[in-house]
């Protein structure tokens, strides 16, 4: 039994994802073409992205609930920023403002103490309201100016859509950091016991302030890949987002304790929740029901996920 707990435990996200596929497969012929296929990695790439930023975050046992209006804020900058700048310097303040709204909370979270839900919860709120400024209420339509953006966000490279790509890159560039830098085995030491890292001369603080950094200039960067594939910055992106962002996380096997979670599994979260979508859609599911059965599957997948810990208890 113990074994078999282990095994769960390390594989059971992957097996939740097959499951899934295999009943998507028999549900609807249409789920393993190559045109559903590309869709669901399209769709998902601005969730997964973000979802990278959020892993770094509960590994120091924090949460950000401010991703989805960092989202809008990006997206609603890169389609204001690039009618006034070059696109790449565009691009590049938009991540730096990112950069910045999560260097404001990780500040009052790792030196002043401040909890991460209430900080993120007040990031929330004021990025929203500051991208709802920004484009007066209207979305901002890039036009000539963001042709390029446009151009990209529609195109393939290597097979695969190129936010799709650009997701796939930042999930291996994550994976190298969390697996073979030293600031990855921080990461995961903060989690696990922060005092003992603190006592061995580490800078606590700085590297959790970090963390929010790395969750805002990807979250910003989601937001991008939204004007991008539809030619419209809005603040209305985003919303809710954060919950999926989270959910994709934690049913990948990251726990909320902080100290355990993967880059892989992360990524086959927000496959998941990808695919269970997918399912609704093709089958016809009305759009408030699917609300409804994405929640109970998520609670269904997390306790399959931590069902060794169930167990154990």
């Amino acid at each position: 039994m113990q074994t078999f707990m282990r095994l769960f435990r390390q594989f059971g996200t992957t097996g939740i994802f097959i499951l899934l596929v295999i009943a998507a497969a028999t549900q609807s012929d249409a789920f393993l073409t190559e045109r559903n296929i590309m869709n669901v990695l399209r769709q998902m790439s601005g969730i997964g992205i973000m979802a990278i930023g959020m892993l770094f975050v509960i590994l120091t046992r924090g949460i950000d609930l401010s991703v989805g209006s960092l989202a809008a804020l990006g997206a609603v900058a890169s389609a204001f920023l690039i009618q006034q700048y070059d696109l790449w310097l565009a691009l590049t303040f938009v991540v730096l403002m990112g950069a910045a709204c999560g260097a404001a909370s990780g500040f009052l979270i790792a030196f002043m103490k401040l909890p991460a839900f209430v900080i993120t919860l007040a990031m929330m709120t004021a990025a929203r309201g500051f991208a709802l400024i920004m484009s007066n209420g209207q979305p901002i339509m890039p036009g000539t100016d963001g042709a390029a953006l446009q151009a990209w966000g529609t195109s393939f490279a290597l097979g695969l859509p190129n936010p799709a790509l650009l997701m796939v890159i930042l999930f291996a560039l994550a994976f190298v950091v969390l697996n073979f830098t030293r600031y990855g085995r921080l990461i995961k030491a903060i989690g696990s016991n922060p005092d003992a890292v603190r006592l061995s001369g580490i800078n606590v603080p700085l590297h959790v302030m970090s963390v929010y950094v790395i969750s805002g200039a990807l979250a910003t960067i989601a937001g991008v890949i939204v004007t991008a594939r539809s030619g419209v910055g809005s603040a209305s992106v985003g919303v809710g987002q954060e919950l999926d962002v989270i959910a994709a996380v934690v049913i990948g096997g990251a726990s909320l304790m902080g100290g355990r979670g993967g880059v892989i599994n992360t990524f086959i979260g927000v496959m998941i929740l990808g695919v269970i979508g997918n399912i609704m859609n093709l089958a016809g599911v009305p759009g408030y029901h699917q609300q409804v059965y994405l929640g109970a599957i998520i609670v269904v997948a997390v306790v399959l996920q931590h069902g060794t810990q169930l167990f154990r208890r």
